[in-house]
């Protein structure tokens, strides 16, 4: 307790000016008498009292205040609960304390992606604050304790901390979603036909288990630093890499398809190439892990049909690949991946003459190779005569081949030296003299098809049986008879003509060969074989 301030000092009194002395006249007085020791022991004890009287006093006073403080809710100083101080403060007093700072203080769950600072109450912690409280309040209100007090030491009592698992797991699994980021598997892509791979990117988890390991082994330790690290381990995706794919893909597509065409007008055969630029625009491509490869990819049929028609049915030229023939060939060598497409034919379109001078029909068919009957026949409104610069049509030679083409076997006959030339594989197999029509019934030049196969064929106009007879072309489109290579023919059923005519103009537009040669024509030449009449 403090001592009592010292007694402000008495005021201090001018003296007085002193007179001057005054003479008194001496009178002798009598001695004073001696004073007893009984008075003196009077006093002393009266001091003794008073001292005792005082001391008594502060004891009172200081054991009434003693026992008020025992007997308070007041919590003695030097006590501390938690890091709060509740010195002088009731026990309810401390308690709102301590339960304000409880439900205001927070832990900062921590990451590289999101920061938020739950309560522990969130994470499952729980604070038993009352026997910490009572604990508190029982210091110095023992002998232990107050001696303790006496000597000036303070005293720290901690809430007993409780952490419930089922809480924090069900609250963190409740947060997982806002860290979770699922993996992306790698894909691939088309960029300008080709394949390109599109990167796989790891996902992320919230790991509640070992995001509570740390509150599991010491909650006080988390609490007081204030901060759990979340567990976020990265998620691998399920495929991270294609470029295999990738590579196998544009293998794919960087093919080339060799086409391949043969002109039976011309003898010959044209290639063509359709690149892989060209084609990949049209297929789709796909990751499909159960294909060969690792990947899936289909052929726009429509697309490639019109792309194709366009490059190789063009109606401005003369020669030309259907487009209802190639389109399909194509797309069937592309979808099989064997990249040739051979066996298809080309088509000539009909085209346009403009008449020269001296010019007849008969002079026009011989020049393009047709019978003039079919131009008569493709020019229905000519009339009677041709003019100098009138427009007539060419029917496409293609008219007098209707069949497939036999492309390794080929006869050419010539009108001006009377000889047949057979040739198979590119190379010549016979060579033989024959005889073609006389000027009346001429032989007509072009490019012809073995038709038809007759061991023994009728010409009723001649009345002529002719063996061996294959036909190649009808001398007009509306006539039902073909001329065509024939052996020496008979009349009446046992005569034997022109046997001494060959290599001389002497049928009726028929080509004649020896008889034995004739067989051996009719044996090998199937139908559908070219047969070029060159004059």
């Amino acid at each position: 307790r403090p001592l009592p301030s010292p007694p402000p000092p008495a005021p201090t009194v001018p003296a007085k000016p002193q007179a001057p002395p005054q003479r008194w006249a001496y009178e002798s007085q009598p001695a004073p008498a001696k004073r007893g020791r009984t008075g003196l022991k009077s006093l002393a004890y009266f001091s003794v009292g008073l001292l005792l009287a005082m001391l008594l006093f502060i004891l009172v006073v200081a054991g009434g205040g003693l026992l008020y403080l025992y007997r308070s809710d007041l919590i003695l100083p030097g006590t501390t609960v938690g890091n709060l101080d509740v010195s002088w403060r009731t026990t309810g007093e401390a308690t709102v304390l301590l339960e304000q700072q409880w439900q205001t203080q927070g832990i900062l769950l921590t990451s590289d992606t999101l920061n938020q600072v739950m309560t522990p109450a969130t994470l499952g912690l729980s604070l038993d604050i009352p026997p910490a409280i009572n604990a508190a309040y029982a210091q110095g209100r023992s002998w232990e304790t107050l001696q303790a007090l006496i000597e000036g030491q303070t005293a720290h009592f901690t809430p007993t901390l409780y952490f419930d698992e089922g809480a924090a797991r069900r609250n963190l699994e409740s947060l997982a979603p806002q860290y979770a980021v699922e993996p992306v598997s790698a894909d691939i892509q088309q960029v300008g036909g080709l394949v390109e791979a599109v990167p796989a990117s790891p996902g992320r988890r919230l790991d509640v288990a070992a995001t509570l390991a740390p509150l599991q082994q010491n909650a006080a330790e988390v609490l007081a630093e204030g901060e759990l690290p979340l567990v976020i381990p990265t998620v691998p995706p399920e495929r991270g890499d294609v470029r295999a794919v990738v590579n196998a893909a544009n293998q794919l597509l960087a093919n080339t398809v060799q086409i391949s065409a043969y002109d039976p007008i011309s003898d010959e055969t044209v290639t063509w190439e359709v690149t892989g630029e060209e084609w990949r625009p049209w297929v789709s491509v796909w990751l499909d892990e159960n294909r060969p490869g690792g990947f899936g990819w289909e052929l726009d049929q429509e697309q490639a049909q019109a792309a194709l028609a366009a490059r190789f049915d063009d109606p401005e030229a003369l020669r030309y690949l259907p487009g209802e023939e190639i389109g399909p060939a194509i797309i069937a060598a592309i979808v099989g991946q064997r990249w040739m497409v051979d066996n298809l034919r080309l088509y000539h379109r009909p085209q346009n003459h403009t008449v020269q001078p001296g010019e007849t029909l008969s002079s026009i068919g011989f020049d393009y190779g047709m019978p003039y009957p079919w131009l008569e026949a493709a020019n229905p409104n000519l009339g009677s005569s041709l003019s100098p610069g009138q427009v007539i049509t060419i029917p496409s030679p293609d008219e007098l081949l209707p069949l497939p083409v036999i492309e390794n076997k080929r006869i050419m006959v010539s009108l001006s030296e009377q000889k047949a030339w057979i040739y198979e594989n590119g190379e010549v197999k016979w060579e033989w003299l024959a005889s073609t029509g006389i000027d009346s019934s001429p032989t007509a030049p072009g490019i012809f098809q073995v038709q038809t196969h007759q061991a023994n064929a009728y010409a009723a106009n001649w009345d002529l049986w002719m063996p061996d007879f294959m036909g190649i072309y009808r001398p007009a489109p509306s006539v039902d008879f073909m001329n065509g290579f024939h052996g020496f023919p008979t009349r009446n059923g046992s005569t034997l003509l022109w046997t001494g005519d060959l290599g001389h103009p002497v049928t009726f537009g028929c080509i004649l060969l020896d008889s034995q040669n004739a067989a051996k024509l009719f044996a090998w030449a199937e139908a559908g074989v070219v047969v070029e009449i060159r004059p």
